[in-house]
C-alpha cells in the first residue's frame, strides 16, 4: 500500500469566521486534526496533496453557492495553520471532486499512490465527490472522521455513512 494525504479545501473562505462559506463551529476542532495528519504523513514519507478551491469571479457554482475561493483572493488561500511545506503538491480546483479536471490522478499515479486518506472540508461536498472519483478510479480510500466537518451537521452524519457504506471508505 501506498498512500497519500489529501488535504481538502481547508482555505480561508471556508475556515475562518470572515470567509465566505464558513464551516461553523466545528471547524475549530478539525484544524488540529488535520494538522497532525499533515505531520504523520510527512514523517511517514507519504505525499502531502492540497486540494483547493480556485474559482473564477463568473463561476457557475456560484448560482447555488455565494461567490467564494475566487482565484488571487485571500479566500482562495490555504490557511496557515495546516500550511504546506516544500515538497507538498497544491491542485487547485473548480469542481466539488478533486480529480474533475485537474491532474490529481496522474499525480497520484506517478507516486504510485493507491491509496487516499482524506481530511478538510466540506465532508458533504468535496470530500465525497473527490472520495467517489477516487473510487471509480480504483483508489482505496480512508476518511478521519475526526479531520472533516462541515456547515451543515445533518448532511456530515449523512455524508460519513454514504462514504462508508456505499463507496467502500474505511472510517479511521
Amino acid at each position: 500500500m501506498r498512500r497519500a494525504l489529501v488535504v481538502v479545501d481547508m482555505i480561508h473562505d471556508f475556515a475562518h469566521e470572515s470567509g465566505a462559506l464558513y464551516c461553523g463551529p466545528s471547524m475549530p476542532r478539525i484544524i488540529p486534526v488535520v494538522r497532525s495528519e499533515i505531520e504523520r504523513a510527512r514523517a511517514s514519507g507519504e505525499p502531502v496533496v492540497y486540494l483547493t478551491d480556485a474559482h473564477l469571479p463568473d463561476d457557475a457554482e456560484f448560482q447555488m453557492f455565494p461567490p467564494h475561493a475566487i482565484v488571487g483572493t485571500k479566500g482562495a488561500e490555504i490557511v496557515p495553520e495546516v500550511a504546506p511545506a516544500e515538497g507538498d503538491v497544491i491542485i487547485p480546483k473548480r469542481r466539488y471532486s478533486g480529480f474533475f479536471g485537474t491532474d490529481l490522478d496522474i499525480t497520484l499515479r506517478e507516486r504510485a499512490v493507491d491509496t487516499l486518506r482524506l481530511v478538510g472540508d466540506c465532508t458533504n461536498i468535496c470530500v465525497l465527490y473527490t472520495a467517489a472519483d477516487a473510487r471509480n478510479l480504483g483508489y482505496a480510500v480512508e476518511v478521519v472522521r475526526d479531520g472533516v466537518t462541515s456547515f451543515d451537521e445533518g448532511a456530515h452524519r449523512g455524508a460519513l455513512r454514504e462514504l462508508e457504506r456505499t463507496l467502500g471508505a474505511k472510517l479511521v
